[in-house]
């Protein structure tokens, strides 16, 4: 029997609750639905994030769809606990001081995981100083190195200091949390007495270390210029060896991440492909994302699951029996989620939406890539298809980071397209996509849908949330996706069932969105709806079950956790040995009894 291996898990940003708004979106969300899942599975686990005091930025659209955007402020004090213990990091030559907060997240195990939020804002610090744990992803490139400084360095000096010195594994998740390893590299020094790394070193700390990559485009990853990292960093032994980290003549911290840790996975398989072709010199395995069960799964659902699938709460995978829920009451669980979000987009829009019309839902971050207005390609098919089988709705949500100007242009012109489509066709985009609608979206919506530019989504994880609620997708084949698509049984496909089928076509997928749509979508709602709610127990038995937090920890804690300090080699790699066209689905191997759930 292994011993538990204790493990510190560091993210730029961790959502637990909308009223602690240290979260900006799909990256956030998933670190709270891991912390989750440890503390479900009495995991030795713990966390640090940063504070931001001014949270990412509450969202306020006007009636054309333009953002604009206010500070997200809340009272620490009032939601955690202020720790006594100080650790300092030193930031342009600076000592600056930082403080935590605490928040204990309960499991159903009973046990909890603490979360440690660093705080820069102490009377000791300049001005300057105070201010670098108040905005999520603000600011300038001296700004977010300075954060990833207090993130890892300070991270870990602040784990030290409250006692957690025997950690055998330091995840950290997404590039912003690479310089985790300079501090490693810093106390075995310090401990021996030298100041030159050696290549020792270096293998001591790559076997402390996994690293999880969420990004399938080389912009998304963190690059600083030399001379700010020698400026803002400072004297430290690993700049003598700038080869850990330096790629195109930058510091990329996703360079040094790969370079200092044991295991490395991508976040899905078809991500795992582009991660290696991205770094081909590197071995790269995936883990695909999952979500929270407990967490994004509605009232109404909760009592249906506590009711026919006891256990689920604790083990997920129980949710592969849900085939055996009547199918009378499964319905009245999603009328119930759906009437829910009626009332919710009255509130917030004062807009009337009806029950009885199928309902389409699209919630993420608003971005050029993932082309929310692709519904809008052809606005007379779309009027056509509603007037043909009696009524199409749509709600929408979703903010655009405050400098980009393309997703901010994406908002405007879905809402002018929802404003000419009216009343052929009833949408509503809401305002200040949070934790909350989330929850409310992706369980009051009759289709999930999702239409990013391939391969750019490296996993998404809204329509696994919408799936634990019996909420099918439509969606683009990328991401976790190519492994939850079983067409017609667990939702439906947009576009070629080959990542790989050729260039991107906005013109070509818009097409293949409304064919499924008209022949396959409503046309199973409206006329065989029987059928439809086939459809969604399949949501639930197969993808809820298997596309969850609970799998995933798992399989973190088998492959990365207590795998070997070596990667599989690269002709006997596993899951990303066969290209993703022609591999079997997660999904089928689930549904044909092959596969793990």
């Amino acid at each position: 029997m292994h011993e538990p291996k204790r493990v510190a898990y560091f993210s730029m940003e961790i959502g637990l609750d909308a009223r602690i708004p240290t979260y900006s979106g799909g990256l956030g969300v998933l670190a709270g639905d891991t912390v989750r899942a440890a503390a479900d599975l009495g995991l030795p686990f713990v966390a640090v994030t940063l504070l931001y005091r001014k949270g990412y930025f509450r969202q306020i659209l006007d009636a054309g769809g333009n953002q604009a955007e206010s500070p997200a402020e809340w009272a620490p004090e009032q939601r955690l606990e202020e720790l006594r213990r100080r650790v300092r990091v030193t930031i342009e030559g600076r000592g600056v001081q930082l403080r935590a907060w605490k928040l204990e997240v309960a499991g159903v195990s009973g046990r909890t995981v603490p979360v440690y939020f660093l705080d820069a804002d102490l009377p000791a610090n300049a001005d300057a100083d105070r201010r670098l744990t108040d905005h999520l992803y603000g600011g300038d490139a001296r700004l977010r190195l300075s954060q990833e400084v207090v993130l890892g360095m300070g991270g870990v000096r602040l784990l030290r200091a409250l006692g957690h010195d025997r950690l055998d594994t330091f995840h950290l998740n997404e590039g912003h949390a690479a310089l985790v390893t300079f501090e490693l590299l810093a106390e075995r020094l310090a401990r021996a007495g030298r100041e030159n790394l050696t290549a020792e070193d270096v293998a001591a700390v790559r076997a402390l270390s996994v690293f999880t990559t969420h990004t399938p485009v080389a912009y998304g990853h963190d690059r600083f210029p030399v001379e700010l990292v020698r400026k803002v960093i400072g004297r430290h032994p690993a700049l003598r060896r700038l080869g850990l980290f330096r790629h195109d003549g930058q510091c990329n911290m996703t360079v040094l991440a790969l370079n200092l840790s044991r295991y490395v996975n991508a976040v899905a398989r078809r991500h795992g492909e582009v991660s290696r072709r991205m770094f081909p010199r590197r071995a790269v395995d995936s883990i695909t994302n999952g979500v929270h069960a407990l967490s994004w799964t509605a009232p109404p659902f909760r009592r249906l699951y506590d009711r026919w699938l006891p256990g689920w709460r604790g083990d997920a995978a129980e949710l592969r029996l849900a085939l055996r829920i009547p199918r009378a009451d499964l319905a009245a669980a999603h009328r119930a989620c759906k009437l829910a979000l009626r009332a919710a987009v009255a509130r917030l829009a004062r807009a009337r939406l009806d029950p009885a019309i199928l309902t389409l839902g699209f919630a993420r971050r608003a971005t050029g890539y993932k082309r929310a207005d692709l519904l809008f390609a052809d606005p007379d098919r779309l009027r056509r298809i509603a007037s043909r089988y009696g009524g199409l709705q749509a709600v929408f949500a979703g903010k655009a980071h405050p400098l980009d100007v393309e997703g901010k242009d994406m908002i405007r012109r879905v809402h002018a397209h929802l404003a000419a489509l009216h009343p052929a066709v009833r949408a509503v985009y809401l305002p200040d996509y949070d934790l909350r609608l989330g929850r409310l979206l992706t369980s009051g919506v009759d289709v999930w849908l999702n239409t990013p530019e391939p391969p750019l989504e490296a996993s998404g994880t809204s329509g696994m949330k919408a799936a634990l609620n019996g909420v099918p997708s439509l969606s683009i084949l990328d991401g976790w996706w190519l492994e939850g698509w079983i067409e017609g049984t667990t939702g439906w496909r947009i576009g070629a069932d080959a990542p790989d089928a050729g260039p991107p076509s906005r013109a070509r997928d818009a097409a293949a969105l409304y064919d499924q749509l008209e022949n396959a979508v409503a046309r199973l709602y409206y006329r065989q709806p029987d059928r439809f709610l086939e459809v969604r127990a399949n949501a639930i038995a197969i993808n809820g079950a298997y596309f969850n937090t609970h799998r995933m920890l798992g399989e973190y804690v088998r492959k990365a956790y207590y795998g070997t300090n070596t990667m599989p080699s690269k002709a006997n790699r596993s899951p990303g040995s066969r290209s993703a066209s022609t591999r079997t689905s997660t999904a089928e191997r689930v549904a044909s009894g092959t596969g793990s759930v």
